[in-house]
């Protein structure tokens, strides 16, 4: 038996039918997997960009801390430098201030012909008063052992006892320090 002509087409439309709904059918494998993989792709690029994230959080919190610790150190050397701008100035009047030292020295010797008047004792203690204030300060030596870093050994002799080996035995010139900078080394003898 041969099919009809109706029956042919009801073949022919049925066969059609199959083939579009079949591509159909890969149009939306084809959409799935193509948004499958523009879902992939964004996964991926949202994961670098996390990444991208990180290291600028990184490198901004580094340059941060950066800038933070050259503030400190900036605020830190203008406060050295504030506190020991005087010291060139101050370097200068130490002799004045030795002179100072030796005149009244002299003057209190028993049977001194040159007295230390009433009004140079006032400038003299007006100016260690104030030199003090600026953070002026005499270093203590005699008697104390010998340190390289704060004294200057001008000689050696022979120590009266057994104890004052490698103390000092006398200050040839006072050493000072500014606000606990030394400005000047102590000049002094040495007991060996």
């Amino acid at each position: 038996m041969y099919p009809t002509d109706q029956e042919g087409n009801q073949d022919r439309e049925e066969v059609k039918e199959s083939v579009v709904q079949e591509e159909k059918k890969e149009k939306e494998q084809q959409k799935r997997s193509s948004k499958s993989d523009k879902v992939t792709k964004l996964k991926k690029e949202n994961e670098e960009l996390r990444q991208e994230l990180e290291e600028l959080k990184d490198k901004y919190l580094r340059l941060f801390a950066e800038f933070d610790n050259y503030k400190k150190r900036v605020m830190r050397e203008k406060m050295e430098l504030l506190e020991t701008a005087a010291k060139d100035t101050l370097s200068a009047l130490l002799p004045v201030l030795d002179d100072f030292d030796r005149a009244k020295a002299v003057s209190e010797e028993e049977g001194s012909k040159e007295p230390f008047s009433e009004g140079v004792k006032l400038v003299y203690q007006k100016l260690n008063r104030t030199l003090k204030q600026l953070g002026l300060e005499a270093m203590e030596t005699t008697g104390q052992d010998f340190n390289p870093d704060e004294h200057e050994a001008i000689a050696e002799l022979p120590a009266p006892s057994e104890e004052m080996k490698g103390k000092i035995l006398d200050t040839a010139e006072k050493g000072y320090k500014l606000k606990d900078q030394i400005i000047r080394h102590a000049k002094v003898v040495v007991g060996k």
